[in-house]
Order: C-alpha cells, then structure tokens, then sequence
C-alpha cells in the first residue's frame, strides 16, 4: 500500500505529509524522532488502516518538508506545525502516536489543545529531556549554543556513492533493523545528487537551544492533558527512563517497557509493539 502525498503551510514553509486510508475513518496522526521521516510509519500504518485514515508528516527539516530559513527546529516550533497540520485535516479530535522527539512534540500539541486529542502513544518520547539535570547558567548556554550554530555553518552534507552505502551507515544506527527495512528507510529517507545521495534532513535539525528543558513548564503542560496516554520504552535502549522518571503531572496512562528492544521501539519489535497499541487503542 502506497499513501497519498498532501501539502499544507506552517509559519510559510511547505509541510509535506502522507495519507493512508478513507477518511470516512477516525483520524490518527504519526509523529517521527529526529532526522527520520513520515515513510518510517509504513508498517505502522498498514497495520491501523482498517481502522483509521492514517496522517505522516515529515517535520519541518525533515523528509520532503521545507527546511526553516535560519535553522529554527525547537520543539515549539515543531508543536506549531503538528497544530497546523490538525487544522489543515479539519477532523480532530486526533489519536496521535509520537516516537523520541515526536512524542515529545505530541504531548506539547496535547498539553497546549488537550480538546484536540483523543488518545496519545509515546514511544521514547520522554528519555533526552534532561530531566535529573543539573541547569547551567543562561551565559553558559548561550555561548555553547552561538559556538554549535557557528559548526554547523561550516558543516556539509554528507554524500553516500550508493544506496548501499547510505544503507550501511543506516544499519549502523540501529543493528535492530531487518535488511528489507533498512533499505526501505534509506531509500524514503535520501534525496539524489549528482555526487550520489544524501540524507533528507537538515543539519540544523542537530542544533540545540540555549533555553533548556523547562520542568516546569513541562509539567504545566503535561497535566492539561487528560485523554488516555500509552507510554512505551526500549528495555535496550540509551534513552530510557522506565521506572525513574517522575510521571505524576499524568492522569489517565500506562507505562510500559518492551524487552529486546532499542530506542525504536516500532522497528525492533514491531509484532510486540502492535499488541500493547491494538490493545490500548481497542479499550
């Protein structure tokens, strides 16, 4: 099954998302990590079109979205375009599924418009926010991040000779990953130049801020948010914080860890992950 490819405008750039199903169907938006792209859903959404018309995008930076002129990628500005992108759909409330960043970004587009959300899944959402973290003093990070701006200005493209190649260097990101999906996630995920090919995503998506993670407003946020919540974990993953993590400014949610399973929980075990989904999402 091939999905659709929409268009829609977020703060002037072209947002690039793909649709799977009838849209007489309930919504239910997808939400992808860093420097991934919609078509890392696919199996996913096969697996829910019985039941949803299933929505992708690809974040600002990412995929076949526009990159922000000035590399402006924080995680309200990625909020704002998952709220535009619902509006450009018109048929809230969404059920939404966010993996690593995108889970992060879901439960700001949930804890801002919680009437706009009927369920949310996370998958790793919650592991790189610095939540144990000692906060550095404002002139610290600000000149931290000035001097990684400064880096990336003079940081190129990388160019892979061949789609096996760029395979590789994928397959070293994740051992978890079969051969077949591999080569699907390269391929949706490189663009072609005349040196070979390179990754769609923006280098200025690896810039960081010089606001860090604010806990407090986080949890501001998240307690707005009273629809029933799936929190899922890789057991094998570096970003996990099952049973560390403070998740008291929740309601209505499970946390669960899946065992044998990396940051891309969806991937590394994907028969696993649509039982705790299905079964969530059928309660």
């Amino acid at each position: 099954m091939h999905p659709h490819s929409r268009f829609y405008s977020s703060q002037r750039l072209e947002m690039h998302y793909a649709v799977w199903g009838d849209e007489s169907k309930p919504p239910l938006i997808l939400v992808h990590g860093t420097r991934d792209h919609a078509r890392s859903w696919d199996r996913v959404a096969e697996a829910l079109v019985d039941r949803y018309c299933v929505y992708a995008p690809d974040l600002r930076g990412h995929g076949d979205s526009a990159w922000a002129l000035g590399g402006n990628y924080s995680i309200i500005d990625y909020a704002l375009d998952l709220h535009a992108l619902g509006e450009a759909i018109g048929r809230g409330p969404y059920t939404v599924v966010g993996h690593s960043l995108g889970g992060g970004v879901t439960l700001q587009y949930a804890g801002t418009f919680p009437e706009k959300v009927s369920r949310v899944i996370t998958i790793e959402g919650l592991g790189g926010l610095g939540w144990g973290r000692e906060r550095r003093p404002a002139h610290m990070r600000m000149r931290d991040w000035v001097e990684s701006m400064h880096r990336l200005e003079g940081r190129s493209l990388h160019v892979y000779s061949s789609l096996e190649e760029a395979t590789e260097r994928m397959v070293s990101a994740n051992r978890h990953l079969t051969p077949e999906l591999a080569r699907h996630l390269t391929e949706h995920g490189v663009r072609r130049t005349d040196d070979g090919y390179t990754w769609k995503f923006d280098n200025y998506t690896r810039a960081g801020s010089p606001y860090e993670f604010n806990m407090e407003d986080a949890r501001d946020l998240w307690n707005q948010i009273r629809c029933p919540m799936l929190i899922l974990w890789g057991k094998e993953s570096w970003g996990n914080r099952s049973g560390v993590l403070d998740l008291s400014s929740f309601h209505d949610y499970r946390s669960v860890e899946v065992a044998n399973a990396g940051h891309w929980v969806h991937h590394d075990q994907f028969d696993v992950f649509m039982e705790h989904v299905n079964a969530f999402l059928n309660e």
